[in-house]
This record gives C-alpha cells, structure tokens and sequence, in this order.
C-alpha cells in the first residue's frame, strides 16, 4: 500500500468521489488537508465567513448536483457547523461535514475552546464517527459516503483528531485508497417496490375517481420528474407538489395544480381536500405539505410511495404502501397500469380551482402600486428566469411567496428552497452556484433573511460566484407581524412594530461597499430592467426590491 500522509489521503479519496468543491472557514480550516488539496488541483475550496454558511454551501451544492457536498470546520467551530446541519438534514441531503477535535489528552480538561461534539451532532446526522488514528480514515471516510447517499440521504459527520484535525491530516501511514462508484452520487441504489404492491397500487388508482398526486423532494432527488408527468397523463390525474419538489411539473401544464400545504396555493389545497385517492410519492406527510394534517382530511384512503420504509403511513394510514425509490417504483406502477380515462369532470373541477384562484391573485400581480407589493415582484420574476435558471429561496415568506406566486414554467428551471433556518438563501444558493456554474442562479430571499448572513456576499465577491440575489425590502420580518399585532392588540399605548420592523437600509449600496453589482428598484416597471443587467454583469448581484411593509403578508393558508 502506498505511504502518505492525511491529508494527502483525503484529498485524494475526495477528488475520486468526484468532489469537486470543498467549503470551510478562512483561518480554520485544516492545514495539512490543504497541503493535500495543493497535490489535487481539481478540488476548487471556498473559504467562508462562518461555519453556519459553510454548511448551507454545502448543503446547495449536494442538492443542485445530487452528490455529498462537503464542508469544514476547526474544533472550536464545530457546534456551528452542527447547528448549520439542521437544514441539510430536515433537506434529506447528503452532506458529509468534517471537523477537528482535541486530542483525548486535552479531553475533560477545559481545553481552550472545546465542548463535547457527539452531542451537538446526534440530532442532525445519520451517522458520526471518530477518526482517532491516520490507518482509520479511508475506510471511515468510504463509510461516510455509504451513509450520506444510501437509503435517505443524509448528512454525515466525521470528527478527525486534533484541534484542526492536525494529528490525522500530518501523520503518514500506509493507506489504500477504495472509491465505491455507487456512493458517490444519490440515490445510492434504486429499490423497486415488490410486484404485488405495484399491481395493488394499480387496481386501487384504477378504481379512483377523483385521485390526486402530490409529489415531494424524493421525486427531485430521485429524478422522477418525468415518470410523476408521465403517471399523471397517462391517468388524467392532477398533480400538487410540496415545497421541495415544486418544478418537478411545470406550473402551466394542465393537470398542474401548485405547491399545497402551509406554503401553497389554496386551489392546490382544495383540489388535494377533495380527492377520494391521494398518492404521495417521495414525500414525507409531514405538517408543512399538509397544513397541519389538515389536508388531505384524516380518513382519506392514501396511496404511499417512499425510499424509507419508516415513512410509509407515518401521518395517514396506506391503502397500500410501496417500499422503493420514487422514479424505479413509478416506472413499475407504469407498465403495470393502462391509461384511463372517465375523469374528465375531475379535471376540469381541479383546473376551475386553478383559473379561480389565478383570476383572484391577478390584480395584485400586476399591480402598479409603489411601495411594490410581493406578489407584482413574484410576477416579474417568473416573465424573466431563464428557460435554465435554478431559483433558490429562503423560508418563511420567501418560501411561500415563491412557492405560490412564481410559476416555473418550463422542464428545465430548477428550485431549491431552505428546509429549516432562516438566512440559509445567500449561502445556500452560492452552494447551488458552484455546482451549476453555467446555470444562471437567482436567489430569493427578504431583508430579515439576508442580514442572517450577508457576509457571505463578501464570499461571492472574492470567488467571482455570480449569484444574482433578489431581496423583497419590507424593512422587517413580516412573517412575524400578524402575531405580533394580535399579542400587542390589547396593550394600551404598545406598538407591535418594534418586534418586526427594522431601520431602511439601502442594501444595493452596502452590495456595492462589498464589490457586488447593486441595483435599487422602488418601481415595479424597473424589475425586469434590473434583473437583466444583473444578469448580464456575470458579477454577484443584489437587487433590492423596496416593498410595501404595510402590504406585503402572505395569505393564510386555506384548510377546510
């Protein structure tokens, strides 16, 4: 076996797991390691402003290039990185994070800058290790991968001796070096569901009157886009989508009816209400895609597809429950089904509660009013991404803004949203940037958003990563402002807007303070203008949208 170092070690397991970029933070990150990269050119590494964002990095790149980003930290930063785990793994994506740890002599001490790291890291990965000697790292390292991209993909942690994880990185050893081509990318494997759920599930969607898809972020993962359009036209079936798979059929194709749940369109809400049949493929029944377990209503027969058998009847009983990856299984459920037809009433109900719902939001999506309101900037948004673009938002009102305002609406625009904390946007998206370079990426986000972490925009700047970031300007956090009303309704002489509202800030000029393209819109005809010069900068860009903060709430979701 050949004889290297760690660092040498890792660089090289990397590269051959086809890692291409590495994310850690600037003055932390693991020396030796870096002495190894110097030997791999092909490994490009982003150095970060904070360890939180490290992990939204690598957390963008994993699901925009649907294999394990990998980021970096030092020991004292590791319950940062941690805590910036939270997103990739309520994400179910594959992240792999690193991290250097004292070495068990300086363990129980009150060493400088130390807490235990098994702790912080238990809630948020599947699985963790400690790399305690140099002989231990390739085959943990090979482990690591196995985890993060097998089954559910899921984040991953090892914790490598040494403060910067210098005791392994520096030390020699005889390493062989084993790439599984299998793990390198997700999903791992492709189970299929056993022949007789697959005929169960097509006598039973046979029998349905009023049936309704609603496809989640294991179909976007898997890369079943196109058997969820194929099953659907091939049944007259509508189809609903969670957040995390929106795109996943465009929103002009007729049996498309939106995102539903709590960040949805109500017309998406009523159509999955009324079914007599609802088909979740590779989504989880959580409380986000059903408004609470409100919709569909409890009693619904449902029709289950997932890669972790855990999941299957979770939240609602299954009819029938199918155990495999979405886009296998669905090709199965396919060629054992004929198309149907007979649901022409069903359709045309569901696509009446679509024009209905469009008619109702179309005046304020075309609306002149300045300050601009969300939705007439939802609406400029949609007329200019590019028939390639990938469109990244943060959550709270930019996931339901672009959730149910945007329309994508062609098959090759992408979306990918922030699964947990606020503030993921900026860095998420610069994750997604690095690996789609050639893609133009557009990140939405609020002002309350992106101060979480606009030093990241710094990071854009230095690396040349032409993220165009546009920022919906309400001067606060407006998720915030109906329950603050109400909590400060009956409190003589109280103003409820020193809980959400925030100082006007030009973000254009601090965009350009920092080396960003910068651009101010506070007129909805100036929208389309600006985006295409950001566009067209091929620079990191921030376009600052000035907002109504007395008009920008989101609707209240519907539920029966």
């Amino acid at each position: 076996m050949p004889k290297m170092t760690g660092g040498q070690a890792l660089a090289k397991s990397l590269y051959r797991e086809g890692v291409r970029v590495i994310f850690g933070l600037p003055g932390v990150q693991l020396y030796h390691m870096m002495d190894g990269l110097y030997d791999e050119p092909g490994i490009r590494f982003i150095n970060t402003r904070h360890e939180q964002a490290t992990t939204y990095m690598a957390d963008g790149y994993a699901r925009a290039a649907n294999r394990p980003g990998v980021c970096f930290a030092q020991s004292v930063g590791a319950a940062n990185l941690a805590a910036g785990l939270q997103d990739p793994y309520l994400a179910m994506s594959p992240v792999i994070a690193m991290t250097g740890r004292k070495t068990p002599m300086e363990q129980q001490k009150n060493a400088y800058q130390e807490i235990e790291h098994s702790k912080p890291f238990a809630s948020v990965t599947k699985f963790s290790a400690y790399v305690e000697r140099v002989e231990q790292l390739p085959y943990l390292l090979r482990q690591a991968f196995r985890e993060a991209t097998s089954g559910t993909p899921m984040p991953v942690h090892l914790d490598l001796q040494g403060m910067t994880a210098n005791v392994i990185m520096q030390t020699e050893g005889d390493l062989e070096l084993v790439v599984e081509e299998s793990f390198t990318r997700r999903p791992a494997f492709r189970p299929e569901a056993s022949p007789d759920t697959v005929l169960r599930a097509a006598q039973r969607l046979s029998m349905a009157q009023r049936p309704v898809i609603v496809a989640g972020g294991g179909v976007t993962s898997s890369q079943a886009e196109q058997e969820v359009v194929e099953l659907a036209e091939m049944l007259s079936i509508p189809v609903a989508t969670s957040l995390n798979a929106k795109g996943a059929i465009t929103d002009n194709h007729p049996l498309s009816v939106g995102v539903v749940g709590s960040y949805s369109r109500w017309c998406a809400n009523r159509v999955v209400a009324e079914a007599d049949l609802v088909i979740f493929i590779g989504s989880h029944t959580g409380s986000q895609v059903t408004n609470e377990w409100r919709i569909p209503a409890e009693g619904t027969p449902v029709i289950q597809i997932d890669i972790d058998p855990s999941e299957l009847g979770r939240s609602y009983p299954n009819e029938v429950s199918l155990h495999g990856d979405a886009k296998a299984t669905l090709r199965k459920l396919i060629e054992a089904l004929e198309p149907i037809g007979g649901r022409n009433d069903w359709v045309s109900r569901a696509q009446e509660l679509v024009k209905d719902w469009r008619e109702e939001v179309a005046p304020r999506s075309n609306s002149e009013a300045v300050p601009i309101i969300p939705e007439r900037l939802c609406n400029e948004l949609t007329k200019f991404l590019p028939e390639d673009s990938i469109l990244v938002s943060d959550t709270g009102h930019a996931g339901i803004w672009t959730g149910s305002m945007v329309d994508l609406n062609h098959p090759g625009q992408g979306y990918i949203r922030c699964a947990g904390s606020l503030g993921w946007g900026l860095p998420g998206a610069i994750g997604v940037q690095c690996a789609a370079p050639d893609r133009p990426v557009v990140c939405f986000t609020g002002d309350g958003g992106l101060w979480y972490h606009i030093g990241e925009l710094e990071t854009a700047v230095r690396y040349n990563i032409p993220v165009i970031t546009v920022v919906n300007n309400n001067r606060g956090l407006m998720q915030n402002k109906r329950g603050d009303d109400r909590g400060y309704a009956n409190v003589d002489g109280a103003d409820s807007s020193e809980l959400w509202q925030f100082n006007d800030v030009d973000l254009a000029k601090v965009a350009e303070s920092i080396g960003a393209l910068g651009i101010r819109v506070d007129r909805p005809g100036d929208i389309q203008s600006a985006l295409e010069q950001a566009l067209a900068s091929g620079r990191p860009a921030v376009i600052d949208v000035v907002t109504d903060p007395h008009d920008s709430e989101s609707p209240v979701p519907w539920a029966p």
